[in-house]
């Protein structure tokens, strides 16, 4: 009891972790705000989608589920400053695998509502091609 009250003092002062997490890491930041312009790519949000976003927060970045909301309202607040060129620029310097792992998280997010859009497929498309990263890279199962 004791630990959770400290813990919200904590909170209250020092801010959500998961939020700390994504504002002091610009590549998580831009991953983040990527997936979320592939949730909103088709024009409607979907409760699937939302799901594939939460569980790759939790299981890919470790953002605790109690967090998940805060981040997402922090992504709205500041997520404007950055475009999709910006966000996809801090990925070009970055290791293959990484490059692979955003473009993996964006195809699972244009899948979760089973309808994969024409607008979903551009997004992804022009992704892969700015990331220089094959589809067959994105589908084939890890070695």
């Amino acid at each position: 009891m004791a630990f959770a009250l400290l813990d919200q003092i904590r909170q209250i002062f020092d801010g959500d972790p998961g939020v700390r997490k994504v504002a002091d890491d610009p590549v998580l930041s831009a991953e983040l705000l990527m997936l979320f312009r592939m949730i909103l790519a088709d024009g409607s949000v979907s409760e699937s989608e939302m799901v594939a976003f939460r569980r790759i927060c939790k299981d890919a970045f470790g953002i605790a589920e109690s967090s998940i909301d805060s981040v997402i309202e922090y992504l709205n607040e500041f997520g404007y400053e950055t475009n999709g060129s910006q966000a996809i620029a801090l990925f070009r310097d970055l290791d293959i695998e990484r490059r692979r792992q955003l473009a993996k998280h964006m195809a699972e997010i244009a899948k979760a509502d089973s309808q994969l859009a024409e607008s979903e497929v551009r997004l992804l498309r022009r992704t892969l091609d700015l990331l220089d990263i094959s589809p067959v890279d994105v589908v084939k199962p890890q070695e």
